[in-house]
């Protein structure tokens, strides 16, 4: 009987860039013609968003966000490094990455033998700027896990969940997309390597935005593309793989990686700050172990929560429901500015 550990957290694109950059949401939302007057003068926002913006335009709050997100991601690694996982599965948003017009699926499994990425060059070729101050062309390497990702998928279609699998990325080069690397980047804070194979595994939780949104808050077409996999199936799916793996001989750490709702994703709030009140909702559900409360979601509610990302959680707690596995939250990160809220959190007999 194999073991296995749960693992939860953000892969939020502003904690690569240094504390002064972290705000580049809220600066990107003032400056859209979309925003409503009123809207663009502090003094008419929530009073916690007033406060966290303060005198410095969020840099205090910025630093004080890192420090906890940081420290939550240390104490992952630690557990990861404790239970010394055969491999790392990761469940991940394709963000119109690999998979673009040519191929969106709800689910896939890259079975890969291993990636090379460089995720300090931007796609125009630009260097991006880094908290850790490391070299634009820095390669990561990463071993993947081709026999135990081939297995799981088999593994899926033998229970009736019908898996897409890659062996190779279509578009996005070293293969993969900014959910996964981010994640491995993050529990690789302090730069000590990370050895472990990894499987990643996509979710298309932009659904009816992935393509009409290129994946992002600017809208290139007029038609909605059809919906992501619901909450419920996202749990079915992750219920299947602790199923599939359960019965195999490796140690697994499963690892759900997004933040939660999303400002540029919040159309009621005007794309300027995230749902905290769903987030703090969907929060209160998992610290209690709720996980029957998350299955009752319906895609309607992510899609107005702007939480489409929060399907990759959705994934690992339907694995750690059908484990019996609990909850610990590690912490909790809610925010106004920061463009979204982001929870770390493991997942334990």
């Amino acid at each position: 009987m194999a073991e296995i550990l749960g693992v939860g957290l953000t892969h939020s694109p502003s904690l690569i860039k240094p504390d002064e950059e972290m705000d580049f949401s809220i600066t990107r939302s003032l400056r859209s013609d979309k925003l409503p007057a009123e809207l663009r003068i502090p003094t008419n926002w929530p009073e916690p968003m007033r406060i966290e913006y303060g005198e410095d335009e969020g840099l205090a709050s910025a630093k004080k966000a890192r420090a906890r997100l940081v420290n939550g991601f240390r104490k992952l690694r630690q557990e990861i490094d404790a239970f010394q996982p055969d491999f790392v599965l990761i469940w991940g948003d394709d963000q119109y990455e690999n998979f673009k017009e040519d191929i969106i699926p709800p689910f896939c499994v890259l079975a890969y033998d291993e990636m090379e990425c460089q995720p300090f060059i931007a796609k125009d070729g630009s260097p991006r700027s880094n908290v850790w101050d490391e070299p634009a062309d820095k390669t990561f390497k990463y071993a993947g896990n081709r026999k135990a990702a081939r297995n799981l998928v088999r593994g899926l279609l033998e229970q009736g969940i019908d898996m897409s699998y890659a062996y190779k990325p279509l578009h996005e080069k070293g293969g993969l997309g900014h959910a996964i690397l981010n994640t491995l980047l993050y529990l690789d804070y302090d730069r000590k390597g990370f050895d472990y194979p990894v499987v990643p595994f996509l979710v298309n939780c932009y659904g009816s935005k992935v393509v009409r949104n290129r994946g992002g808050s600017v809208q290139y077409e007029a038609e909605l593309d059809p919906p992501g996999p619901s909450p419920k199936r996202c749990m079915e799916v992750g219920a299947a793989v602790a199923r599939v793996l359960r019965e195999s001989p490796w140690r697994v750490a499963l690892v759900g990686s997004s933040s939660w709702s999303h400002a540029f994703l919040t159309e009621k709030n005007h794309f300027l700050y995230p749902d905290v009140p769903s987030d703090r909702a969907r929060f209160e559900e998992l610290r209690d172990g709720d996980y029957a409360a998350w299955s009752r979601i319906s895609t309607e509610q992510i899609e107005d929560a702007g939480q489409q990302e929060l399907l990759n959680w959705m994934c690992v707690a339907g694995a750690m429901q059908e484990l019996g596995h609990q909850p610990e939250i590690v912490d909790y990160v809610e925010t106004h500015i920061f463009n979204s809220n982001k929870c770390v959190a493991l997942f334990k007999p």
